[in-house]
């Protein structure tokens, strides 16, 4: 399976109708080169612009929606459309990713459930998901989290009792604190014995300089391959099978105590 991560630069000097637009350029540009695409965290805001999240919120089926189900479909690709600020119109403004099939219809929608920003920022300015979600491919289960959900193993530990093969994180990853995005991506996938592909943004919004450097790692926590800092478009071919061969010659799995129940086999 081929997966191509977008590692978006958030210019602060372009539009959101811009950027949406070069987006959708780079989906169709990635037709017979990837089976699975994924798009950073809030690539259309950026992750700290926290006083833009209620001007630009759309609802779930608003712009962004639109455009991306389109590039799907056109490039004929599972598409990862990160995070977009969702307004619900009856409740709080959520963090919600979007996955489309390669028909460009909705496979699942995530509300993000670890808010960053402890008492500030998207901390108190949205509100927090209470679903884990995956999503069937034909190749692979994914389990989607969101960035800050990279620090609470648990919320993993669910989506691979769901059933997950392949975690995807998209994100909005400070630089300041980049050593940590390595090492949890690393963490997840030997912990889970999954692959974990990790999509950040690139660049400088709203003062804080993103860490970049977006990730694929395998069941054994052997980095596949690893993007720079700016803007570039990370492709990476690999075996889902993988998973369930670790899983088997390393059972590790299947010793759990505490906490869920043991995974299905």
């Amino acid at each position: 399976m081929r997966a191509s991560l977008l590692q978006i630069d958030v210019n602060e000097g372009e539009s959101v109708e811009s950027r949406r637009a070069r987006v959708a350029s780079l989906v169709r540009e990635q037709a017979g080169t990837a089976d699975l695409v994924v798009l950073p965290e809030l690539w259309t805001t950026g992750a700290f612009a926290y006083e833009g999240f209620g001007s630009e919120a759309e609802p779930l089926e608003g712009p962004t929606y639109e455009a991306m189900a389109k590039a799907a479909s056109d490039a004929g690709v599972w598409l990862h459309a990160g995070s977009i600020p969702e307004r619900d119109p009856e409740g709080p403004l959520y963090n919600t990713s979007l996955v489309f099939s390669p028909s460009g219809d909705l496979a699942a929608a995530y509300r993000k459930i670890h808010r960053f920003g402890f008492d500030k920022g998207e901390a108190v300015l949205m509100g927090a998901g209470e679903e884990l979600v995956t999503v069937r491919l034909p190749e692979t289960v994914l389990g989607v989290a969101t960035c800050y959900d990279l620090r609470f193993p648990e919320l993993f530990r669910g989506l691979v009792d769901a059933g997950a093969e392949t975690l995807l994180v998209p994100a909005g990853w400070p630089e300041r604190r980049r050593a940590h995005w390595t090492l949890l991506a690393q963490a997840r996938a030997v912990e889970n014995q999954a692959f974990v592909l990790a999509c950040g943004t690139a660049g400088t919004h709203a003062g804080v300089p993103q860490a970049g450097h977006s990730i694929v790692v395998d069941p054994w926590g052997e980095v596949l391959a690893q993007a720079g800092a700016g803007e570039q478009v990370l492709t990476v071919e690999f075996d889902p099978g993988r998973v369930a061969v670790t899983r088997d010659q390393f059972p590790a799995l299947k010793d759990r105590m505490l906490g869920l129940a043991p995974p299905r086999r």
